[in-house]
């Protein structure tokens, strides 16, 4: 019914992130225990929020969940059966029962409804589509109440929640009553317009609705029209009581539904005796109390489902809310006093260790996420990132790795221990366990009962029920629901008098069937074994072990010795045994191994293997030492590695830097001193191009720069240099645009400074130079920036000179005017130096005196781009070295310049436009009369456009004394010298298109002899959404309407339609169309290439009619004045042929529908048209793009049970959409000779059939498309809609 009316919203809780800490590697991970809620959840399938609440709700209504239970099999049958033949299972009790034993009995986080809903009748699809709650209620208790017919249960549903009201009507003249009574399972309640639930109540059964005026009511006793008054009672209460509340809306003046968000009250405890027929029974007769609440969150086109329900068997193991859970100031220094008693000695080497330990601590056992790292840092004096990140990665994936440790509460908000949960009670057993006599235990904090800012009464338990996730929430919460796009959808109340026995409180076997029971033992049972089986399989981790006596220290790192092995063992081990097991597997696998072996995480570095911290206590677990899988283990007596000693630890952690020396083409290399940090590469030397070569090379990270130059071997008068960071290096050391490197200086200070504390990281680069090397060329000191210039760097322009005639270039030009030569250049030199080398080179001196030359680039496509500015290098002017630039005839722009190209009248082509060359800083105005002197144009009346995105001319430059700066105008852009004064500010360019019809000869003129310049491509057909025509005759589709286009015009937005219709019969094309008067003149605006709708309003201005830049109009000639009114509709009426499958000729009606809009009105305004009765009228509305016919019923205005008229229906809103130009068919009932109500043409029937042909060409095209792996090349006009609007139903068996 509601299609994806509600969305689902993706609600991400722990359930989601309990499981997300480690990847399964023994198979599929088995379901999570339940929370520390002790309820559990049920899984969403999609779309199934609605379905889950509703069944939650079912769940905690004891009375129900019994009645289902005392359902035994010889009643229900088995679901064994079900697919034997003739026998009778009624599955959708059964899957029921199944699911509540298992919601009760079952230790997982959440159960699932795939089987139960598999007994609806529904298939894959429908489990991502939402519906409304309130329509499943209903359909729910249906299908329940035909699955039970013949069994003791047939009526338990009818003794639950059936109720009656009876409504009545007294005649004011003689005081005759009028009974009805009715039936009700929910009670549908009003929220627009009322605050309160009671308000709404007291409107439904206290008011009463007078029948007076022109709204009489006709009394069989009086026999005559009477003053009446009308009103409700409920006559019935039934045990349990549920509010539908009315928050969906439909808005019929914007034609789109909207959600009611404000304020709607609704008590705990509502005393019904007001609203009742009888009143003289006892008080709690009438009294019910809240038990669930049902909440939407998000507005009428997408939300989500969740439900706030009472525990009143005590079913589940309620704490208070984590705000509720903040420990006093009393309280923390009574605890800080106790923290220096108890607390044992802390291993803050050991994160597992000490975030138990403040997780512990806390007087909530329960820690916010936000606030774990700050007590972190309280706790030891660090940082996580910096003393563990390194290791055991963010915080919150550690957490996650240790999901058997830690667990996420509160929607994710909070953390605390498994073994400790975060509650002033103790956990309760689990389900499978307890026991009838259960009691929550007192807590043994002395303290704990401070925790409790206000102690909940028993029974009065209130939990949050999200799908998969509950929470407990406080009875206050609950009035947050009042109001906003979350808020209240539906109210359960329950009698006052129902009582529940004392051995139902704590125990969730009570009343179910000892099958069932045993079928969740054994559900339990096998669940316990999948979890212990997945963690033995996902527990093994992979170590890599790397032994000493394969290492050597080399690069200031470890590095294996041979160069084919890389000296690391996997090993396989359960990580929870401890270190002293992991040692003496290792001994076992070393039988050779002789002294003491040291344990020491390792990890690889780009400079080597590195060591950290060394595992000392072998009684910890693996997993306890932080030890996980894929990580890197060094074995090793603790001291040396083949005589080197070996520093290990965060901050001796090795740089991998390249040192970059002059080469000036000796063969030997330099002879390096060896250090105890820094050895000689291993990689030799890298050539880094002619004039550098480059090493790496591996220092600690807690070296000086001094001891660095010493390691290197480097006098002490050497210089050392970092690569600068603004220069872009190449892959040679060349800028981005050609040209010099340059490095930056290390001060005298910078020597006594590590290499951390410098910053410096793998892969930089460190240059080495001595005092003599600024002698020559190559370097050049300029403050503390070392520039490199290299043989390298020293590269070429190529220059290609363009001959006179412009580069058109014919087979006959002379090849020595196409000649090419290459220029010297570097990254700093300007760009005039280029030129003037160039100009040598071709020797162009001998040209005639005063002849300019320009350089310019070619694009890719071998466009000419714009001269560049001479006065910048060609490092700043971004040309690239080694590229080809284009000596042109011309003036090349200054810094301050700007070149353009311009033409006049039209947009610039290929060869056509000219170029200017004016000051960035000057006008549009002084822009313009400088294009308009160098083409010797004069006079005012010119302005200057742009361009737009597809090159044709676009907006006027408005602002004609802003400079081309201020207007982003830059250089290269193209401008269109435009005839005609600047228009104003706020005019619309509107393109017209005249209305033509074959048949009506005075609009066909001959346009043959009009050179408007509108070719065969202009023309096109236009049809309307109803297949409107011309007037007369009408638009038709059996004549099929072309359009032609006449020209555009300009016109304020604040101008009138009666301005535009004028200004519209002034273009040249309609001067021989025949208008005495603009009211003989009817536009049509244009969408999508049909008539959409009619301009209305002579007096109107184009701005209030949404008129943009652009818009499409179309000119129709009437043959009689016209001024339709804002709520006049120009509709086709055709009348059927009686005894035929056709209709009469169209006809053209206007129906005024500001009065009322129903269809009554319409059929009244056309039976006074054809002189008939409008009862003897059928209707229906042509659907021209689907080729059917859609009736319009008759329909007369009732009155509701709210006491209020119903507001009647509209032919303007949905689902009709009445609209100018919409075809309306008619027959007449009353004839003898056609009894056909069928409005559907033959020429109907043949397009049906032409679009199911054109549906089966494009499916089996998509398919064809899909397997040859090629999708459709263009998608035109495809917008995402949204999922069709399905009903829900449910599929019952019959049982009778």
């Amino acid at each position: 019914m509601f299609g994806n009316l509600f969305e689902e919203e993706e609600e991400e809780g722990f359930a989601s992130t309990s499981s997300r800490g480690r990847v399964a590697k023994g198979g599929e991970e088995p379901p999570p225990p339940r929370g520390r809620s002790n309820l559990c959840g049920i899984k969403n399938q999609g779309g199934t929020c609605y379905l889950n609440s509703l069944l939650q709700t079912l769940l905690f209504t004891p009375e129900f969940r019994e009645e289902l239970f005392n359902l035994g099999p010889e009643e229900l049958g088995c679901l064994e059966d079900k697919d034997k033949p003739g026998a009778k299972v009624r599955v959708i009790p059964l899957e029921l029962q199944r699911l509540f034993s298992s919601l009760l009995l079952v230790d997982q986080q959440c159960a699932s409804t795939a089987n139960l809903t598999d007994s609806f009748g529904w298939n894959s699809s429908e489990g991502t589509n939402q519906h409304d709650v309130q329509e499943l209620n209903r359909i729910l208790f249906s299908a329940l109440e035909h699955s039970l017919v013949g069994t003791t249960g047939s009526t338990f549903i009818h003794r639950l929640y059936h109720g009656t009201i009876v409504n009545s009507i007294v005649c004011k003249e003689c005081g005759n009553v009028s009974q009805r009574q009715e039936d009700f399972l929910d009670l549908t309640v009003c929220v627009c317009g009322v605050s309160s639930l009671e308000d709404a109540l007291w409107n439904m059964f206290v008011e009463e609705e007078l029948f007076e005026g022109n709204n009489l009511y006709r009394c069989a006793q009086c026999d005559r029209l009477v003053t009446a008054a009308k009103s409700a009672k409920l006559r019935k209460l039934p045990p349990f009581m549920t509010m539908s509340l009315l928050r969906f809306s439909f808005d019929f003046a914007k034609c789109e539904r909207y959600k009611e968000t404000g304020r709607y009250s609704f008590p705990f405890t509502i005393n019904l005796q007001p609203f009742c027929e009888q009143t003289d029974g006892e008080d709690s007769d009438y009294s019910y109390e809240l038990f669930s609440v049902i909440i939407h969150k998000g507005g009428c086109y997408g939300g989500h489902y969740h439900v706030y329900i009472r525990d009143i068997d005590q079913l589940g193991h309620w704490e208070p809310p984590e705000e509720d859970c903040k420990p006093k100031t009393q309280k923390k220094v009574k605890e800080e006093v106790k923290k220096e008693v108890c607390e044992p000695k802390l291993q803050e080497d050991d994160p597992l260790s000490v975030l138990t330990a403040i997780i512990a601590q806390e007087p909530s056992t329960s820690v916010l996420l936000d606030q774990l790292g700050q007590k972190l840092m309280d706790k030891i004096g660090s940082s996580w990132s910096k003393k563990f990140r390194k290791h055991y990665g963010p915080i919150g994936k550690f957490l996650q790795s240790h999901n058997d440790v830690f667990m996420l509460v509160s929607n994710g908000t909070r953390v605390a221990l498994k073994a400790n949960p975060p509650s002033p009670v103790t956990e309760s057993p689990s389900p499978a366990e307890q026991t009838t006599n259960s009691d929550p235990s007192t807590p043994s904090d002395p303290g704990a009962d401070e925790q409790q800012s206000k102690p909940e009464q028993e029974g009065s338990h209130w939990f949050d029920l999200n799908d998969s996730t509950v929470t407990s929430i406080r009875e206050s919460d609950i009035e947050k629901q009042f109001q906003g796009k979350e808020s209240a959808y539906m109210l359960f109340y329950r009698k006052t008098q129902l009582h529940r026995p004392s051995e139902a409180l704590n125990n969730p076997q009570y009343k179910v069937p000892l099958h069932l029971i045993q079928m969740a033992q054994e559900e339990n049972i096998k669940m316990q074994q999948m979890r212990e089986e997945f963690e033995a399989t996902n527990n093994t981790v992979e170590l890599r072990l790397h032994l000493a006596p394969s290492y050597r220290l080399e690069n200031g790192a470890l590095q294996p010795i041979s160069r084919e092995q890389n000296g690391s063992t996997t090993l396989s081990f359960d990580r929870r045994k401890t270190v002293g097991d992991l040692r003496l597997a290792i001994y076992q696998m070393q039988e050779l191994w002789e002294g003491d072996m040291a344990l020491t995480v390792a990890k690889s570095l780009p400079a080597g293997l590195h060591l950290y911290n060394t595992v000392t206590d072998d009684s910890v677990s693996l997993y306890s030492a932080g030890i996980h899988t894929n990580s890197d283990l060094f074995v090793w007596n603790g001291r040396e590695v083949c005589g080197a000693t070996i520093l290990t630890g965060a901050e001796w952690e090795p740089v991998l830097l390249t040192v970059v020396r002059p080469f000036l083409g000796e063969d030997e290399l330099p002879e390096v001193e060896d250090a105890v940090e820094c050895k000689e590469g291993r990689g030799g030397f890298e050539n880094g191009g002619p004039g550098l070569k480059r090493e790496a090379r591996g220092f600690a990270g807690a070296v000086t720069l001094g001891e660095v130059k010493v390691a290197l071997g480097e006098p002490k008068e050497s210089l050392l240099c970092q690569e600068h960071k603004g220069g872009k290096r190449g892959e040679h050391g060349a800028g981005e645009g050609g040209g010099a490197s340059g490095w930056r200086l290390f001060p005298p200070d910078d020597m006594q400074r590590t290499l951390k504390e410098l910053s410096l990281k793998d892969g930089d680069a460190l240059l080495v130079l001595e005092p003599q090397s600024f002698d020559s060329s190559m370097f050049t000191l300029n403050g503390d920036v070392v520039t490199v210039t290299t043989p390298s760097d020293c590269r070429w322009l190529q220059v290609e000179l363009q001959p006179q005639g412009g580069g058109g270039g014919g087979e006959g030009e002379k090849e020595e005017e196409r000649r090419k030569i290459k220029v010297p250049a570097t990254g700093n030199m300007l760009l005039g130096e280029v030129k003037l080398k160039a100009i040598e080179e071709l020797q162009l001196q001998e040209q005639p005196p005063g002849a300019q030359y320009c350089l310019r680039q070619v694009d890719c496509t071998g466009k000419l781009l714009p001269p560049v500015c001479e006065e910048l290098s060609v490092r700043d002017a971004g040309v690239r070295l080694m590229t080809t630039l284009t000596l042109c005839p011309g003036s090349a722009p200054k810094a301050s310049q700007l070149f353009l190209h311009f033409s006049v009248g039209i947009a610039p082509s290929a060869g056509m436009e000219m170029d200017i060359i004016v000051e960035n800083t000057c006008t549009v105005k002084e822009c313009l009369k400088s294009m308009l002197d160098a083409v010797g144009l004069d006079g005012t009346c010119w302005h200057l456009r742009r361009l737009d995105w597809c090159e044709e001319v676009g907006e006027p430059l408005m602002d004609e004394d802003a400079s081309l700066s201020e207007l982003k105008i830059s250089n290269g852009d193209s401008l269109v010298v435009t005839e005609g004064q600047l228009p104003p500010k706020g005019f619309l360019k509107i393109s017209v298109w005249l209305y033509l019809h074959p048949s009506n000869n005075s609009m066909e003129t001959d346009f043959n002899h009009t050179d408007n310049g509108h070719t065969e491509e202009q023309m096109l057909e236009a049809v309307t959404a109803g297949e409107t025509e011309s007037h007369p005759p009408p638009l038709c589709a059996s004549n099929m309407a072309e359009l032609r286009s006449v020209g555009q015009v300009e016109i304020s937005d604040e101008a009138t339609l009666e301005d535009l219709k004028t200004q519209v019969l002034t273009l040249p094309a309609l001067q021989d169309v025949c208008v005495p008067t603009t009211a003989f003149m009817r536009l049509w605006q244009l969408e999508e290439r049909r008539l959409a709708r009619i301009l209305r309003g002579q007096q109107l201005t184009l701005r209030k009619m949404k008129l943009t830049s652009g818009t499409d109009l179309c000119v129709q000639q009437l043959l009689k004045e016209e001024d339709l009114g804002p709520k006049e509709v120009l509709l086709n009426i055709k009348m059927a042929v009686p005894g035929e499958r056709c209709y009469y000729p169209p006809e053209e009606l206007v129906w005024d529908a500001s009065r009322d809009s129903s269809p009554r009105s319409l059929r009244t305004c056309l039976a006074a048209h054809y002189s008939l009765s409008p009862d003897s009228l059928l209707l229906a509305k042509h659907q021209p793009d689907k080729h059917t016919w859609e009736e319009i019923s008759n329909w007369s205005q009732q009155v509701s049970k709210k006491k209020k008229k119903k507001k009647a229906e509209s032919l303007l809103g949905a689902p009709f959409h009445l609209k100018d130009g919409d075809t309306v068919g008619i027959k007449v009932l009353n004839l003898l000779i056609d009894n056909n109500r069928d409005f559907v043409t033959v020429e109907d029937e043949q397009g049906q059939q032409r679009l199911r042909e054109q549906a089966e060409q494009r499916r089996k095209g998509g398919q064809a498309a899909n397997s040859d792996g090629v999708g459709p090349q263009k998608k035109t006009g495809l917008t995402k809609s949204r999922k069709p609007e399905v009903a829900l139903s449910i599929n019952v068996g019959v049982f009778r």
